[in-house]
């Protein structure tokens, strides 16, 4: 163990070094992340609109008139 006491440098220069790590990560992945995103939101739109599209049709209902 260190007989040193730790001050508020040493603090506050572990905070800076595990800030800069962490900003790094997330700026190399935040091109994968967002086109990941992208295609979910696509992908999500998609389905609604094929469902949405295939039960409208389902449920139409023809309505003849005629007069006599």
């Amino acid at each position: 163990m260190s007989a040193e006491p730790i001050r508020l440098t040493d603090i506050e220069s572990k905070l800076r070094q595990l800030d800069g790590d962490v900003r790094g990560r997330v700026a190399d992945k935040r091109q994968t992340i967002l086109l990941g995103a992208l295609a979910t939101a696509l992908v999500v739109l998609l389905l609604a609109y094929l469902f949405g599209k295939r039960s409208g049709r389902k449920k139409s209902t023809f309505v003849e008139i005629r007069r006599l």
